[in-house]
């Protein structure tokens, strides 16, 4: 089990909406829906490390939401 998993909730509605609360999430998940992206091109618009971006991004498949 990763660190992530084991703070997002047991259920997959819960984890879901656990992951979207974070706006960082919502907007990752937005440029995504336009394609595939590197974890470089996702960091580009924010201040943050690409590792921070990678984090994200397991909560997010954590959830469900990409792969």
């Amino acid at each position: 089990m990763t660190r992530h998993a084991a703070i997002l909730p047991e259920d997959a509605l819960s984890r879901t909406l656990a992951a979207l609360a974070d706006p960082t999430r919502r907007s990752i998940l937005e440029q995504l829906s336009l394609g595939d992206a590197s974890v470089k091109e996702l960091a580009k618009p924010y201040d943050m490390s690409q590792p921070a971006v990678s984090k994200h991004l397991k909560v997010l498949e954590a959830a469900g939401l990409v792969s």
